[in-house]
């Protein structure tokens, strides 16, 4: 354990030394550009400055600001689950939409079946009497039905 924890240290500070050399960049004779950290001599160099170093995680500030553009996990699992929700909801109300057209698809095609089948075909007033339909109220309502059956049942 205490080998492994002083090999860690020495790789670290190798890798620690060797991002501290500076990388200068410089004109070849045929004028090409070549970079390093070893230039010859007597060439004009020009210094290239080390990429920064990457935010440390304890930085407050920063992580603030990333929750408030990406949101908490919290924050986004509760939006999923919204989400879930109202997914769930519109196939509920896709199934119950399909349902109803099946149900006045059935009753359309029954009223037409009922209409075309010759039989006299009575209705009921206001007052409770029976009356029966004539030919021409007959022709009407089968129409209707038939209109019905393809608005429904398509």
């Amino acid at each position: 354990m205490r080998i492994a924890a002083i090999a860690a240290t020495a790789v670290f500070a190798l890798l620690a030394g060797a991002s501290q050399a500076q990388v200068q960049c410089w004109t070849t004779k045929d004028g090409k550009r070549a970079c390093g950290d070893t230039p010859p001599p007597g060439v004009k160099t020009t210094a290239i400055s080390a990429p920064a170093a990457p935010p440390t995680p304890s930085a407050p500030a920063d992580a603030s600001s990333k929750a408030a553009k990406k949101g908490s996990p919290e924050q986004e699992y509760q939006k999923r689950q919204a989400d879930a929700q109202k997914a769930r909801d519109k196939e509920q109300q896709a199934q119950q939409d399909a349902k109803a057209k099946q149900e006045n698809c059935e009753r359309a095609r029954n009223s037409l079946r009922i209409l075309e089948s010759g039989q006299r075909i009575s209705r009921v007033d206001k007052e409770g009497e029976r009356y029966f339909l004539e030919e021409q109220e007959i022709s009407q309502e089968t129409q209707r039905a038939r209109e019905s059956v393809q608005r429904n049942c398509s």
